[in-house]
């Protein structure tokens, strides 16, 4: 797990804090005006208009910092950005800051947490230490652990996508996962190698088997009152695209093609942090796909644990296999909902960029959970249609299903359509075709792995079980 504690909020203990004033420009005037006339000065030779970010440090007579103000913005401007307060954070001294802001409850606690989450430096590798950063007082009506265990679950996430394969394969990425079992009192058992073909996890083990580091599939288990909640999640530690090689371009990110994995463990985290009254289980198929003699080849069928058979059509859509047989596996108990997470389709990204992951799910009310609990934590993500007639094209005729049908249209939907043959008994399932990667720095995501989806459900699953 991150420990750093430039996660978590500043202790109240120490010399008394700065206060750090959060202005939008509409209430700028009046905010100024009700300042000393030195404060009025200052701010004017500094030509501060409280833009979205702008950070202006006020000194007191002595020259000691006074106060620091950050701009918030037009309304405009707050509904195109996200972490405003976790956008100045690196600006301030490295001093402890007490909030003053006339922010409403969620918009509070979204602040609140970017100003945790810009706390984030994935350090492992580096040799200098990081720098100092300035800290926050908890403010008033914020739930303080929520918001750091929310943010530690998220560290988790970038810290898991960040590692370079050759220090997170499949036994790195189940390591990872028994040392946050061990946190939280959860029980995992792991099938590994060929005891995937003897529990009948054929898929798992006709993609993994290719690689020098054995596939697996990793299953953990938590809690034993509440509704049962699974989380399935896609653990590509690499992936080459098999005989269907990738070019190196492509292949330079696929370090984070196991960030549905590291997704679901950091909501798991999340959820058990929380100490949530719900029976959790998280199951995670870990492979590399690599290329060897044994690897599986374009125009094989392969069977699968529900006895439906898949032609490979291209090694490179390797992820619904093996989350077809996690699936199938989750499936087979029926749980209450179910949640896949997977970094599946460049169509997702073509078709909503890197940003907004999209989801599918047929339970409508659901899928407006979903969008309203995204809107409100700042966590976007956006429905796209399962579409009926669609199913014809991943149906090929020689097998039951196509692992990747020809003509190149619709490859998110496709593939949503494709894992959901994969379950029948579980009354909501939602699929996730998350990105997992921040391409440019912003405020509070700093580039590199990054969580995503992953608070919208947490946000709005008490609602959807009553919790």
């Amino acid at each position: 797990m991150h420990t750093d504690p430039s996660i978590r909020f500043a202790d109240n203990s120490g010399s008394a804090a700065i206060a750090l004033h959060l202005v939008t420009a509409e209430d700028y005037a009046d905010w100024k005006a009700a300042q000393s006339p030195q404060v009025q000065q200052w701010l004017a030779t500094l030509g501060f208009e409280a833009r979205t970010g702008e950070l202006a440090l006020v000194p007191g007579r002595d020259g000691e910092l006074a106060l620091a103000v950050a701009g918030h913005g037009t309304a405009k401007d707050r509904s195109r950005a996200r972490f405003t307060l976790g956008g100045v954070r690196a600006k301030l001294p490295a001093r402890v800051f007490v909030l003053h802001h006339r922010l409403e409850a969620q918009e509070l606690a979204n602040e609140c947490l970017g100003w945790c989450l810009a706390g984030y430096s994935f350090r492992r590798f580096r040799a200098t230490p990081a720098p100092a950063l300035a800290g926050l007082r908890a403010p008033e009506g914020v739930d303080t652990a929520e918001i750091e265990n929310i943010a530690a679950g998220e560290a988790l996430t970038r810290d898991l996508i960040n590692t370079p394969a050759s220090h997170m394969g499949p036994d790195e990425l189940e390591s990872a996962l028994r040392d946050m079992a061990s946190r939280h009192g959860a029980a995992v058992e792991v099938t590994t190698g060929a005891a995937l073909l003897e529990a009948n996890l054929p898929l798992i083990h006709a993609v993994g088997r290719a690689s020098t580091r054995a596939p697996r599939l990793i299953d953990l288990r938590w809690g034993d009152a509440g509704p049962r909640l699974t989380l399935v999640g896609k653990g590509v530690c690499f992936d080459t695209g098999g005989l269907n090689l990738k070019p190196g371009a492509s292949m330079g990110l696929m370090k984070k093609d196991m960030g549905g994995a590291a997704a679901v463990a950091g909501l798991a985290h999340m959820i058990m942090a929380q100490g949530w009254r719900v029976q959790l289980r998280v199951l995670i198929p870990a492979v590399e796909n690599s290329v060897s003699g044994n690897a599986m080849r374009p125009g094989d069928i392969l069977p699968s644990r529900k006895g439906l058979s898949v032609e490979v059509n291209n090694t490179d859509a390797e992820g619904r296999l093996v989350l077809a047989d996690a699936l199938a596996l989750a499936d087979e108990d029926a749980p209450e909902m179910m949640v896949c997470m997977a970094t599946l389709t460049g169509a997702a990204r073509v078709a909503l960029g890197p940003d907004v992951p999209p989801f599918f799910t047929r339970d409508d009310a659901l899928g407006a959970a979903l969008r309203h609990a995204a809107d409100k934590v700042q966590d976007p993500i956006w429905p796209l249609p399962l579409h009926p007639a669609y199913e014809a094209l991943i149906e090929p005729g020689i097998a039951d299903l196509d692992n990747a049908p020809t003509g190149g249209m619709a490859g998110a939907i496709t593939a949503a359509l494709f894992l959901h043959r994969f379950v029948e008994n579980t009354p909501r399932f939602v699929h996730l075709d998350i990105y997992g990667h921040q391409p440019k720095p912003a405020p509070s995501r700093p580039k590199g792995g990054v969580g995503q989806g992953a608070r919208a459900l947490f946000a709005a699953l008490p609602g959807v079980f009553g919790l």
